[in-house]
């Protein structure tokens, strides 16, 4: 059989013949193969609904059956027009490849279907495995939105029904589990159009969370010797000139504009310029080394309307940023401080992963800063430093930061999705850039090595991640709101005031419910997965215990206060999931 991406692939165009069968006057853009699937963009009059996905898939089960060939030609620049000439994205798409230089353009031939491809494909559509049309969702012409939106068709696609269903059972679950109801629900953070797109508001407990997050970070960080600073969120163009940034990020940037000054600013995607120049207030000696920063600021990237998805991919987020200026000899042990909290965070967090080697695409050499040399020398010491630990990683070509290789942590989620989250990146180029230097032990200046890092990345990203990696059932260290106290009746209501008084100074989020019926309260305590809750009356309050009803169990225990602060602290030390009785 078939590689089952080649399968995929094969599935696209069989997906586009279908279209054309159904729709003679459509459109066609492009059709890859995914992660899980694929996809085909269309311009079409008509608007496909979901239900029209039926009547699609339908057609392409005819196409399958009947058993074409997937033939590759080869055709002259003239012969691609006029075969292309009712498709103006395809002919787009020629003038392309023209102008790069191609005498002969790839397409591949299915009956009477012909397309723009490279390949490869699966010799028959008969060999195409299990598949299923899940959405319809609107895609800019290249990503743009000066360009047409067009309407992008997307399937999965296994070898077997069997990892098709098992695929389609996950798809399902990570639809209840989507961050965005989750975090509605839940009262966490909401997105307001007089605001903007991709700019979230917390709300109290959405604020409560976040801080959790920034906080284990920032333990982490000050235990490994970083000290935090906070930088400007406005810089002017001048420093991105010099960072490279403007040169190689300024589309992912949001301009600024003063009324008393002609010069240019920008909103900051990155803190590591302002960080270099808190590194070159002063002059620094080789025993001043490493010198290492951390910040929590926001940073700002233009990013495009249809790539926002809650917040997972926002205009306006933080990261637990830190940068390190380092010698040489300073570098491995640098990179094993960082490994060794962010398996402590991943722990934490329940997260399995995995390392990727994030280079530079040899292809693509005018979209990174610095001299093949300088590219040369930090890929080598970085694949040195993870051979040097004994690690399994796998190498990306293409990944790389624009001005430096990086290791990067892959996640798995209990759906088996991945997430890149961790990353340490090496940098030779910006500190060169900048001309920051340090005083060697001979009285000379040598340029500092620079480690770009992040613990989880972003904050933000990594509570969408936890809501539906638990499924809003938050462990209890992180939860926004731990206990709740439930008094049975008003006669009862002193009593849990002073007792939710006590929690609260003792560190604990707390809140006390006395509106509506006991069966009510729980209900509600169970809608918004509480972790704890606390039920006060006749017979709790002259035994002198509480009633403790945990979110995992159904058994109920009785508890004097001092037992469940203890517990509570002892759990919340150890950054545990729920209280263990």
């Amino acid at each position: 059989m078939a590689d089952i991406s080649t399968i995929r692939h094969s599935l696209a165009h069989i997906l586009a013949m279908a279209v054309l069968k159904l729709w003679p006057d459509a459109k066609l853009a492009f059709g890859p193969a995914t992660e899980d699937g694929f996809y085909y963009d269309f311009d079409l009059q008509e608007k496909i609904s979901e239900k029209e996905l039926l009547k699609i898939a339908e057609k392409m089960e005819e196409i399958i059956k009947e058993g074409h060939s997937f033939v590759q030609d080869f055709l002259s620049p003239s012969e691609a027009k006029k075969v292309f000439k009712n498709q103006p994205y395809k002919l787009e798409q020629i003038e392309k490849i023209i102008a790069e230089g191609e005498k002969q353009i790839s397409v591949y031939k299915t009956a009477d279907f012909i397309d723009l491809c490279k390949g490869p494909h699966v010799k028959s559509t008969k060999e195409c495995g299990a598949f299923k049309l899940v959405q319809v969702a609107g895609a800019y012409w290249l990503g743009s939105e000066k360009n047409p939106m067009l309407q992008r068709i997307y399937g999965v696609a296994f070898a077997t029904k069997e990892e098709l269903e098992a695929h389609l059972k996950l798809l399902a679950e990570a639809k209840l589990r989507d961050h965005r109801k989750l975090g509605a629900a839940l009262g966490l953070f909401l997105f307001s159009d007089l605001v903007g797109p991709g700019l979230p508001l917390y709300t109290p407990l959405g604020t409560r969370l976040r801080n959790q997050i920034v906080k284990f970070s920032r333990e982490l960080r000050e235990s490994i010797g970083y000290q935090e600073v906070t930088t400007p969120q406005i810089n002017k163009i001048d420093l991105f000139r010099v960072s490279g940034h403007l040169e190689k990020y300024a589309e992912n940037m949001f301009g600024v504009s003063s009324h008393y000054s002609q010069k240019q600013y920008f909103l900051k995607p990155m803190n590591c310029p302002q960080h270099i120049q808190i590194y070159a207030s002063n002059q620094r000696s080789y025993k001043d080394l490493p010198i290492r920063f951390a910040d929590f600021s926001f940073i700002y990237r233009d990013e495009k309307m249809g790539e926002l998805l809650g917040l997972s991919r926002l205009r306006a987020f933080s990261q637990d940023d830190g940068h390190c200026f380092c010698r040489p000899d300073q570098l491995e042990t640098e990179f094993s401080r960082l490994f060794s909290v962010i398996d402590k965070a991943m722990q934490a967090y329940d997260f399995a992963y995995r390392l990727r080697l994030s280079l530079r695409d040899p292809k693509k050499q005018k979209e990174y800063l610095g001299d093949e040399a300088l590219w040369q020398q930090a890929e080598s010491l970085m694949r040195k430093l993870l051979k040097e630990r004994g690690v399994n990683f796998t190498e990306a070509p293409g990944e790389a930061a624009f001005y430096g290789p990086k290791v990067d942590l892959i996640v798995k989620d209990s759906l088996q999705r991945e997430w890149q989250l961790s990353t340490i990146q090496l940098d030779f180029n910006m500190p060169k850039r900048f001309g920051i230097y340090y005083i060697d032990e001979n009285a000379k200046k040598q340029t500092p090595i620079m480690i770009h890092s992040a613990i989880v990345g972003s904050p933000e990203r990594l509570m969408a991640m936890l809501l539906e990696h638990y499924a809003g059932a938050l462990p209890f260290w992180l939860a926004p709101l731990q206990m709740v106290l439930l008094p049975v009746s008003e006669k009862f209501l002193s009593s849990a005031q002073k007792i939710n008084s006590r929690l609260q100074k003792e560190g604990f989020f707390t809140e006390l419910w006395q509106e509506d019926s006991l069966s009510r309260r729980i209900r509600q305590a169970e809608i918004l997965k509480v972790p704890v809750m606390l039920v006060l009356g006749e017979k709790e309050k002259k035994a002198n215990l509480l009633n403790l009803r945990l979110r995992e169990q159904k058994e109920q225990f009785s508890i004097s206060l001092q037992e469940l602060i203890r517990e509570a602290k002892e759990a919340l030390c150890k950054r545990e999931k729920s209280l263990s009785f």
